[in-house]
């Protein structure tokens, strides 16, 4: 039988139909079907809830997802609450966690926890985040490293380093200075990054180590001002502030933006995820997100991320052993 144009190209397309199917529906076999709980290993108001909060809102606009989310906060034990929270949901597809460097930290200060990182589905990094030290802008005689120490030597115990929690990243940092230069600041623990911002603008602290989206309030209402980046180099939004190792200490320190699934989550749900923040994460609004908060940092998902997560887990674990012993070399002694 002679078959006419038309119906060569009818088979034709039935027969791509039917040899592309099985790959359709590998894409399309799992999607949410109720509200994704993302949850926030920190308080309100601080970087990493501002960043869940935008994606969120953002995800929402663009129509990126089928279902709401639901941001929760979980600060508690410098968010072991959260990592702990995660884990009993094992094997669920609709709770996901944004992660900080705690998430390598708490796990280290609280075995008790019984968090095993790499169990954890590894979505996606959507950033490094920066540390900048900050004093309030009244501190007139403040105005580098050098006038930085000098005051807080003369201060000693009762100068105030607000963070959010005894082996977070602030608290690393506290004990960084404090070995380094000698000096002998307090640590005082809040619940979020948020928080300790305003401990700083209303003075009842003495300085902080935030991230940038922590202080854009306080920053633009003259209330704060930054010393130092803990980066390589200056960043464009602080071009008069230099970096740490301008002043002669070559050292720089990045956080990680990380989205992670519970234990056990099924791979085609897992998949979802990466294939959702990757396609945000090349999207103008987290683009324009993460240039407006001097972040940097390249996606990283999969096995990938998982071997970047232990990594750095063992990177942080020499770092905090390297710290007690200087801390105890310089006469500092543990942060209070």
């Amino acid at each position: 039988m002679k078959l006419t144009a038309d119906v060569r190209h009818a088979l034709v397309a039935l027969a791509a139909a039917i040899f592309l199917a099985p790959m359709g529906l590998a894409h399309a076999q799992w999607t949410p079907t109720k509200p994704i709980e993302f949850v926030v290993m920190a308080g309100q108001g601080g970087g990493a809830d501002k960043a869940v909060r935008f994606i969120a809102q953002a995800m929402a606009d663009e129509k990126l997802i089928p279902v709401p989310i639901s941001v929760v906060n979980k600060p508690g034990k410098s968010g072991g609450e959260a990592m702990a929270y995660l884990k009993a949901k094992a094997g669920d597809n609709h709770t996901i966690m944004f992660t900080l460097n705690s998430f390598y930290t708490t796990p280290l200060e609280q075995p008790e926890l019984g968090v095993d990182i790499s169990t954890f589905a590894p979505i996606g990094r959507l950033a490094e985040d920066v540390f900048l030290l900050w004093v309030h802008s009244d501190r007139k005689d403040i105005n580098n490293m050098d006038d930085f120490v000098k005051a807080v030597k003369e201060k000693g115990t009762a100068w105030v380093m607000a963070g959010t929690g005894t082996g977070a990243e602030d608290s690393l940092l506290t004990d960084f200075l404090n070995a380094t230069y000698g000096i002998k600041m307090s640590y005082k623990a809040f619940k979020g990054g948020g928080e300790v911002g305003r401990e700083l603008a209303e003075k009842r602290a003495d300085s902080t180590v935030n991230n940038p989206s922590e202080q854009t309030e306080f920053y633009g209402k003259g209330l704060t001002k930054p010393l130092v980046a803990f980066t390589p180099q200056r960043l464009a939004a602080y071009p008069k502030s230099p970096a740490l190792r301008e002043t002669g200490m070559d050292f720089h320190y990045f956080m990680q933006r990380s989205v992670v699934g519970a234990p056990g989550m099924a791979k085609p749900a897992e998949a979802y995820y990466q294939n959702l923040f990757k396609r945000f994460f090349a999207g103008p609004a987290w683009q324009d997100y993460r240039k407006k908060n001097s972040l940097s940092g390249e996606f990283l998902s999969g096995d990938a991320l998982r071997q970047y997560w232990l990594a750095e887990r063992e990177k942080h674990a020499r770092w905090k052993m390297a710290l007690e012993v200087m801390l105890m070399k310089s006469g500092a002694g543990k942060k209070q």
